[in-house]
This record gives structure tokens, C-alpha cells and sequence, in this order.
């Protein structure tokens, strides 16, 4: 028997659709990304399109160096977080709800999901195209009180970007082992980032281009990948691909301050009274780390969580045994918590 959808393939009790999307907002983008966009939405097994009943809406962002693809990927002795959350609303742990996986891979692996002039405008093409479209075309409630986003690693970064810069399209917000706390997490990354563009003379265009080539890569490789992506975010010079400022010396590695305060002015654990002041309009800020992160961000999540609750945010913040990978188990644990505030 051949399967006929991904419900089959994944064995789903409710439903998976994958959605094609032309996004305007990602237009500009410098690198040639493609600005037609796929989603993927579940739906949950009680799910009736000519239905009465309405669902919240968890939106849920990937880490760098990830795309929708790799999301719904599965393998013996190990579930996708589409299959985690068919299993716990079927079994009553977890209420029914749409779960939208936003997939933000970009040429180098990733946006951060901010507007830039390099990226185009990713944050506004998650806020209001995607949101938009599945209040279109889904039995979603199309209010804020009904939607959280959620992500991990970059995307946990991502989410919290987005819901502090559109509090008026979420209410809740979570974050596994988000990027955060720059002045410790990021420098940490700088050297193997420097030596492995040091290959391409500095030339970050020429860099992207051997990877792109090379059939396989050294672990220096994926920090520069991560630290070209943070610089198209948050340091582009122009809208010409590449035109990037870095927070360190290509040549020597030494730090540069200046441009490094630019990434500082993106870090959730520097955010201003007004920042604050857009998260504490939430109902719950959801944050979490893996008491052993390999990037010391089981640090930023605490740092994060004592600074957000100092300013008047609803903060939960758990920590597991764990490192920054395989937490997909933690991602099930985060929407359900979500879900207990979110309007029904």
C-alpha cells in the first residue's frame, strides 16, 4: 500500500499540508533566495473545514542551518515534532491546536528572522503574510490571544524578536536554548568563524561559494556559515549581497566593538524599558535550555529569564538534562505550556 499524503507517510492521525506561498516581503532578499515560500501545517485529528470549532495557532521557527524539510524529518526511534504533537493530542496531554512550521532557510543557512537589508523583510513575512494566510485559509481564531510563536536555537531568538516587535499578533512566546546573551555566547564563535574564511582570503562570497561546492564540511565551516548569517541580520552595509560588516577583524580576528555593538543592540538580554515594556503585554514568555548547552546558552536562558522577569515579564523558565541538540521532545513541552494561555 503506497502512502498518499505526508499524514501517511509520518502515520498521523490528524493532517499535515504543505502549502506554497509567494511572499512580496521576501523579495528583495540580496542572495537570490526564493520568495516562493512552503509551509507546513497541522491539523489537528477532530479538524472540519466546514466546522464550527476554531483552534489557536502555535508557529514554530527552526535553528540555523535548518528548513522545513529537515523539520519533518524521521527516523527509527525518533519523532518529529509534527508527530510528538499528533501523539500528545491524541492522547488527551495536550488540547487540540494548528501547528505552522515556518521554514527560514535562507543561502546561508538562515535569517535570524529579523528585517535586513540583505535578508529582505523576514520578521513582516512571518507577522503578516504567514499569519495572514493560515487565518485565511484555516478554521484558525484570528485574533492575537490565540497565537504564540515558539522556536529553538535561532528561531528561539526569532520568536521573541517577532513577539517583541508585534505584540499585537501574539500573546505568548517561547524560546529553546534561543541565541542570547551575545557579550558571552557569541565571541566564543569568532575564532573558528575568522580561521574558516581566513581559507577564502577574507572573501566571504567566495567562502559561500566553496561550501556550496564541497561535498562535505569541516565544524569550523558552520560557525563562519552562523556568523555571516547574524552579520546579514544584524550588520548588512548595503543591499549588496555580501556587503557585510563582522564584529571582528577577517584578517587578524581581533574584535570590533563598534560593529559588535550593532549585534549587542539585537540581543534579548540588552533590550530596553520599551522592549520590555512590548513583552510584559504577553501572556507568558516560555524559556528553556539544556543544563549542558555546548554554546553556553543554558547561561543566556537564565540571564534572559532574571532580566525579563526584572522588567515585568511573565517569564517560565525550566532547564533539562541535556545539550543544545535533540529537543524536540522540549519543543512538545513548550507549546503545551503556550497552549494553557492562549484563548480557546
Amino acid at each position: 500500500m503506497s502512502f498518499r499524503t505526508w499524514s501517511d507517510l509520518l502515520g498521523l492521525r490528524g493532517t499535515l499540508e504543505i502549502r506554497a506561498m509567494h511572499s512580496a516581503a521576501l523579495a528583495s532578499n540580496a542572495f537570490g533566495d526564493s520568495n516562493e515560500r512552503y509551509l507546513a501545517v497541522y491539523l489537528p485529528p477532530d479538524y472540519d473545514p466546514n466546522g464550527s470549532q476554531r483552534y489557536d495557532t502555535i508557529y514554530y521557527l527552526h535553528g540555523h542551518g535548518s528548513n522545513l524539510v529537515k523539520m519533518l524529518a524521521a527516523a527509527p526511534w525518533e519523532r518529529n515534532v509534527v508527530q510528538m504533537a499528533d501523539d500528545a493530542m491524541c492522547g488527551g496531554s495536550m488540547r487540540p491546536a494548528i501547528v505552522v512550521l515556518v521554514d527560514g532557510a535562507t543561502r546561508l543557512g538562515g535569517s535570524q528572522y529579523v528585517d535586513s537589508l540583505q535578508n529582505g523583510e523576514v520578521a513582516r513575512h512571518i507577522a503578516f503574510e504567514i499569519v495572514d494566510e493560515v487565518d485565511r485559509k484555516y478554521r484558525s481564531i484570528a485574533r492575537a490571544s490565540a497565537r504564540a510563536i515558539l522556536g529553538k536555537s535561532s528561531g528561539g531568538f526569532g520568536a521573541i524578536h517577532l513577539a517583541t516587535t508585534y505584540p499585537e499578533r501574539f500573546s505568548a512566546v517561547g524560546s529553546i536554548a534561543g541565541d542570547a546573551y551575545f557579550q558571552m555566547t557569541m565571541p566564543a564563535l569568532f575564532p573558528s568563524a575568522q580561521r574558516a574564511l581566513e581559507r577564502s582570503g577574507g572573501d566571504a562570497a567566495a567562502f559561500v561559494a566553496a561550501i556550496e561546492r564541497e561535498p562535505a564540511r569541516r565544524a569550523e565551516d558552520f560557525f563562519a556559515l552562523f556568523i555571516l548569517a547574524c552579520a546579514a541580520a544584524y550588520s548588512p552595509r548595503s543591499k549588496t549581497a555580501f556587503d557585510l560588516a563582522f564584529p571582528f577583524d577577517l584578517r587578524t580576528g581581533e574584535i570590533d566593538d563598534e560593529v559588535f555593538a550593532r549585534w549587542l543592540a539585537f540581543d534579548p538580554a540588552e533590550y530596553d524599558a520599551p522592549r520590555l515594556d512590548a513583552l510584559s503585554r504577553l501572556s507568558l514568555c516560555y524559556i528553556d535550555a539544556g543544563r549542558r548547552d555546548e554554546f553556553g546558552l543554558d547561561i543566556a536562558a537564565r540571564a534572559l529569564a532574571r532580566r525579563f522577569a526584572e522588567g515585568g515579564v511573565r517569564v517560565r523558565s525550566e532547564e533539562f538534562a541535556g545539550g543544545h541538540r535533540n529537543t524536540t521532545e522540549r519543543a512538545i513541552g513548550a507549546i503545551s505550556a503556550l497552549l494553557e494561555v492562549l484563548d480557546r
